[in-house]
Protein backbone atom coordinates (compact mmCIF):
# COMPACT_ATOMS: atom_id res chain seq x y z
CA UNK A 1 0.00 0.00 0.00
CA UNK A 2 1.00 3.64 0.06
CA UNK A 3 0.58 6.47 2.54
CA UNK A 4 1.25 10.18 2.30
CA UNK A 5 3.47 12.45 4.37
CA UNK A 6 2.51 16.12 4.48
CA UNK A 7 4.81 19.04 5.22
CA UNK A 8 3.93 22.70 5.64
CA UNK A 9 5.60 24.65 2.85
CA UNK A 10 6.35 28.16 1.67
CA UNK A 11 5.93 29.07 -2.00
CA UNK A 12 8.41 31.46 -3.62
CA UNK A 13 8.82 32.82 -7.14
CA UNK A 14 11.84 31.51 -9.02
CA UNK A 15 12.90 35.18 -9.24
CA UNK A 16 11.64 37.86 -6.87
CA UNK A 17 13.48 41.18 -6.71
CA UNK A 18 13.07 44.70 -5.42
CA UNK A 19 13.04 47.55 -7.94
CA UNK A 20 14.78 50.62 -6.53
CA UNK A 21 15.61 54.07 -7.83
CA UNK A 22 19.22 54.44 -8.97
CA UNK A 23 19.07 58.24 -9.19
CA UNK A 24 17.51 61.02 -7.15
CA UNK A 25 14.68 63.01 -8.76
CA UNK A 26 10.96 63.50 -9.25
CA UNK A 27 8.92 60.57 -10.53
CA UNK A 28 7.77 61.89 -13.89
CA UNK A 29 5.85 58.90 -15.29
CA UNK A 30 4.53 55.52 -14.15
CA UNK A 31 3.90 53.21 -17.10
CA UNK A 32 2.54 50.14 -15.26
CA UNK A 33 0.08 49.23 -12.53
CA UNK A 34 0.20 46.87 -9.57
CA UNK A 35 -0.32 43.23 -10.55
CA UNK A 36 0.41 43.91 -14.22
CA UNK A 37 2.38 41.40 -16.29
CA UNK A 38 5.41 42.98 -17.96
CA UNK A 39 8.06 41.89 -20.46
CA UNK A 40 11.82 42.03 -20.16
CA UNK A 41 13.10 45.51 -21.04
CA UNK A 42 9.68 47.16 -20.70
CA UNK A 43 9.79 50.72 -19.32
CA UNK A 44 8.23 50.85 -15.84
CA UNK A 45 9.14 54.22 -14.27
CA UNK A 46 10.62 57.47 -15.53
CA UNK A 47 12.50 59.80 -13.18
CA UNK A 48 12.70 63.40 -14.45
CA UNK A 49 15.84 63.33 -16.63
CA UNK A 50 16.44 67.06 -17.29
CA UNK A 51 19.58 67.47 -15.18
CA UNK A 52 21.14 64.23 -16.40
CA UNK A 53 20.22 65.04 -20.01
CA UNK A 54 21.95 68.42 -19.71
CA UNK A 55 25.03 66.79 -18.19
CA UNK A 56 25.13 64.31 -21.07
CA UNK A 57 24.87 67.11 -23.65
CA UNK A 58 27.68 68.99 -21.91
CA UNK A 59 29.85 65.87 -21.92
CA UNK A 60 29.05 65.32 -25.61
CA UNK A 61 30.15 68.89 -26.44
CA UNK A 62 33.42 68.33 -24.59
CA UNK A 63 34.01 65.15 -26.60
CA UNK A 64 33.40 67.03 -29.86
CA UNK A 65 35.87 69.74 -28.82
CA UNK A 66 38.48 67.16 -27.77
CA UNK A 67 38.09 65.29 -31.07
CA UNK A 68 38.71 68.48 -33.08
CA UNK A 69 41.74 69.30 -30.94
CA UNK A 70 43.08 65.77 -31.38
CA UNK A 71 42.67 65.84 -35.17
CA UNK A 72 44.47 69.20 -35.43
CA UNK A 73 47.31 68.06 -33.16
CA UNK A 74 47.68 64.78 -35.05
CA UNK A 75 47.97 66.67 -38.33
CA UNK A 76 50.73 68.81 -36.82
CA UNK A 77 52.45 65.76 -35.35
CA UNK A 78 52.40 63.99 -38.73
CA UNK A 79 54.29 66.96 -40.16
CA UNK A 80 56.74 66.96 -37.21
CA UNK A 81 55.51 70.39 -36.05
CA UNK A 82 54.57 69.18 -32.54
CA UNK A 83 56.08 66.36 -30.50
CA UNK A 84 54.64 62.91 -29.97
CA UNK A 85 54.27 63.66 -26.25
CA UNK A 86 51.97 66.58 -26.99
CA UNK A 87 49.85 64.36 -29.24
CA UNK A 88 49.65 61.76 -26.46
CA UNK A 89 48.45 64.44 -24.02
CA UNK A 90 45.69 65.52 -26.40
CA UNK A 91 44.72 61.87 -26.95
CA UNK A 92 44.47 61.36 -23.19
CA UNK A 93 42.25 64.43 -22.97
CA UNK A 94 39.96 62.94 -25.64
CA UNK A 95 39.82 59.59 -23.79
CA UNK A 96 38.90 61.39 -20.58
CA UNK A 97 36.10 63.28 -22.35
CA UNK A 98 34.75 60.00 -23.79
CA UNK A 99 34.80 58.41 -20.33
CA UNK A 100 32.90 61.35 -18.84
CA UNK A 101 30.34 61.08 -21.65
CA UNK A 102 29.89 57.37 -20.97
CA UNK A 103 29.39 58.10 -17.26
CA UNK A 104 26.85 60.84 -18.02
CA UNK A 105 24.99 58.45 -20.33
CA UNK A 106 24.86 55.83 -17.57
CA UNK A 107 23.34 58.34 -15.14
CA UNK A 108 20.83 59.40 -17.80
CA UNK A 109 19.89 55.76 -18.48
CA UNK A 110 19.33 55.23 -14.75
CA UNK A 111 16.39 57.64 -14.92
CA UNK A 112 14.55 54.94 -16.88
CA UNK A 113 13.69 51.90 -14.77
CA UNK A 114 13.01 48.85 -16.92
CA UNK A 115 12.02 45.25 -16.19
CA UNK A 116 15.08 42.97 -16.04
CA UNK A 117 12.93 39.90 -16.85
CA UNK A 118 9.34 38.88 -17.63
CA UNK A 119 7.22 39.01 -14.49
CA UNK A 120 4.41 40.49 -12.43
CA UNK A 121 4.61 43.92 -10.79
CA UNK A 122 4.06 43.96 -7.03
CA UNK A 123 2.58 46.63 -4.78
CA UNK A 124 3.84 50.19 -5.19
CA UNK A 125 5.76 51.40 -2.16
CA UNK A 126 4.01 54.77 -1.63
CA UNK A 127 5.22 56.15 -4.96
CA UNK A 128 2.98 58.41 -7.04
CA UNK A 129 3.47 60.80 -9.92
CA UNK A 130 5.53 63.75 -8.76
CA UNK A 131 6.97 61.95 -5.76
CA UNK A 132 10.55 62.84 -4.89
CA UNK A 133 12.54 59.63 -4.80
CA UNK A 134 16.01 59.31 -3.35
CA UNK A 135 18.74 57.05 -4.66
CA UNK A 136 18.01 53.53 -3.37
CA UNK A 137 14.32 54.11 -2.58
CA UNK A 138 12.12 51.02 -3.01
CA UNK A 139 9.53 51.50 -5.78
CA UNK A 140 7.97 48.04 -6.12
CA UNK A 141 8.83 44.35 -6.58
CA UNK A 142 8.94 42.10 -9.63
CA UNK A 143 8.21 38.36 -9.58
CA UNK A 144 8.87 35.73 -12.22
CA UNK A 145 6.13 33.15 -11.59
CA UNK A 146 6.79 30.91 -14.58
CA UNK A 147 8.20 28.38 -12.10
CA UNK A 148 7.84 28.27 -8.34
CA UNK A 149 10.25 27.18 -5.66
CA UNK A 150 8.51 25.44 -2.76
CA UNK A 151 10.44 24.99 0.49
CA UNK A 152 9.58 22.43 3.19
CA UNK A 153 11.39 20.90 6.17
CA UNK A 154 11.87 17.13 6.55
CA UNK A 155 12.86 15.29 9.77
CA UNK A 156 16.17 13.43 9.74
CA UNK A 157 14.71 9.91 9.80
CA UNK A 158 12.37 10.62 6.87
CA UNK A 159 15.21 12.30 4.96
CA UNK A 160 17.26 9.09 5.31
CA UNK A 161 14.30 6.99 4.14
CA UNK A 162 13.79 9.17 1.05
CA UNK A 163 17.48 9.14 0.12
CA UNK A 164 17.71 5.37 0.64
CA UNK A 165 14.68 4.62 -1.54
CA UNK A 166 15.78 6.88 -4.39
CA UNK A 167 17.87 4.83 -6.79
CA UNK A 168 19.97 5.68 -9.84
CA UNK A 169 19.96 9.38 -8.91
CA UNK A 170 16.24 9.62 -9.62
CA UNK A 171 14.60 12.84 -8.52
CA UNK A 172 11.93 12.80 -5.84
CA UNK A 173 8.46 13.78 -7.10
CA UNK A 174 5.95 15.55 -4.87
CA UNK A 175 2.50 17.13 -5.02
CA UNK A 176 1.24 20.43 -3.65
CA UNK A 177 -1.95 20.83 -1.63
CA UNK A 178 -2.94 24.49 -1.76
CA UNK A 179 -4.54 26.55 1.00
CA UNK A 180 -8.05 25.65 -0.25
CA UNK A 181 -7.23 21.92 0.20
CA UNK A 182 -7.21 21.44 -3.58
CA UNK A 183 -4.25 19.79 -5.28
CA UNK A 184 -2.18 21.89 -7.66
CA UNK A 185 -2.48 20.56 -11.21
CA UNK A 186 1.23 19.92 -11.78
CA UNK A 187 3.74 17.63 -10.12
CA UNK A 188 6.90 19.05 -8.60
CA UNK A 189 10.45 17.72 -8.49
CA UNK A 190 12.80 18.03 -5.51
CA UNK A 191 15.90 19.54 -7.09
CA UNK A 192 17.80 20.77 -4.04
CA UNK A 193 18.36 19.67 -0.45
CA UNK A 194 20.05 22.05 1.97
CA UNK A 195 23.57 21.19 3.06
CA UNK A 196 23.05 21.21 6.86
CA UNK A 197 20.50 20.01 9.37
CA UNK A 198 18.97 22.48 11.80
CA UNK A 199 20.28 21.23 15.16
CA UNK A 200 17.42 22.89 17.04
CA UNK A 201 14.61 21.21 15.08
CA UNK A 202 16.37 18.15 13.61
CA UNK A 203 15.02 19.06 10.16
CA UNK A 204 16.60 19.69 6.80
CA UNK A 205 15.13 21.93 4.09
CA UNK A 206 14.03 20.55 0.71
CA UNK A 207 13.25 22.71 -2.34
CA UNK A 208 10.82 21.46 -4.97
CA UNK A 209 10.29 23.18 -8.33
CA UNK A 210 6.79 23.35 -9.82
CA UNK A 211 5.81 24.57 -13.30
CA UNK A 212 3.25 27.37 -13.14
CA UNK A 213 2.04 27.98 -16.72
CA UNK A 214 -1.33 29.44 -15.68
CA UNK A 215 0.38 31.69 -13.08
CA UNK A 216 -1.99 30.38 -10.42
CA UNK A 217 0.67 30.30 -7.71
CA UNK A 218 2.03 33.59 -6.39
CA UNK A 219 5.04 34.54 -4.32
CA UNK A 220 4.41 34.22 -0.58
CA UNK A 221 1.63 31.61 -0.67
CA UNK A 222 1.56 28.67 1.73
CA UNK A 223 0.36 25.10 1.43
CA UNK A 224 1.34 21.51 2.10
CA UNK A 225 3.76 19.32 0.21
CA UNK A 226 2.41 15.78 -0.12
CA UNK A 227 4.92 12.95 -0.55
CA UNK A 228 3.77 9.49 -1.60
CA UNK A 229 5.50 6.75 0.40
CA UNK A 230 5.20 3.07 -0.66
CA UNK A 231 4.88 0.31 1.97
CA UNK A 232 5.81 -3.31 1.20
CA UNK A 233 4.62 -6.36 3.15
CA UNK A 234 2.51 -4.12 5.38
CA UNK A 235 0.10 -5.51 7.99
CA UNK A 236 -3.01 -3.29 7.89
CA UNK A 237 -5.94 -3.45 10.32
CA UNK A 238 -8.99 -1.24 10.89
CA UNK A 239 -8.56 1.37 13.60
CA UNK A 240 -11.91 0.38 15.15
CA UNK A 241 -10.57 -3.16 15.71
CA UNK A 242 -8.13 -1.82 18.31
CA UNK A 243 -8.47 -0.37 21.80
CA UNK A 244 -6.25 1.75 24.01
CA UNK A 245 -5.24 1.33 27.65
CA UNK A 246 -2.96 3.92 29.30
CA UNK A 247 -1.62 5.18 25.97
CA UNK A 248 -0.87 1.63 24.84
CA UNK A 249 -2.77 0.22 21.90
CA UNK A 250 -4.03 -3.38 21.84
CA UNK A 251 -5.78 -5.74 19.47
CA UNK A 252 -7.54 -9.06 20.07
CA UNK A 253 -5.99 -12.10 18.38
CA UNK A 254 -6.75 -15.82 18.27
CA UNK A 255 -3.99 -18.11 19.53
CA UNK A 256 -3.37 -21.63 18.25
CA UNK A 257 -6.08 -22.96 20.56
CA UNK A 258 -8.63 -20.48 19.18
CA UNK A 259 -8.57 -18.54 22.44
CA UNK A 260 -9.01 -14.77 22.21
CA UNK A 261 -6.21 -12.79 23.86
CA UNK A 262 -5.21 -9.14 23.81
CA UNK A 263 -1.85 -8.24 22.34
CA UNK A 264 0.01 -4.95 22.38
CA UNK A 265 0.83 -3.47 18.97
CA UNK A 266 3.03 -0.65 17.74
CA UNK A 267 1.47 1.57 15.10
CA UNK A 268 3.97 2.27 12.33
CA UNK A 269 1.77 4.55 10.23
CA UNK A 270 -1.72 5.94 10.64
CA UNK A 271 -3.96 6.08 7.57
CA UNK A 272 -7.63 7.09 7.23
CA UNK A 273 -9.52 4.50 9.33
CA UNK A 274 -6.50 2.14 9.21
CA UNK A 275 -3.36 1.35 11.14
CA UNK A 276 -0.19 -0.11 9.70
CA UNK A 277 1.14 -2.42 12.44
Amino acid sequence: TTFFNEYVCQIKSIQHIELRALERGYLQKIYVDEGQTVKKGQLLFQIMPLIYKAEMQKAKAEVDFAEIEYKNTKSLADNNIVSANELAMVKAKLDKANAELALARVHFDFTEIRAPFDGIIGRFNDVRLGSLVEEGDLLTTLSDNSKMWVYFNVPEAEYLDYKTNLKNNNQMKVNLKMANNQYFGYEGIVETIEADFNNETGNIAFRATFPNPERLLRHGETGNIVVKVPLKNALIIPQKATFEVLNTRYVYVLDKDNVIKSREITVGTEMPNLYVV
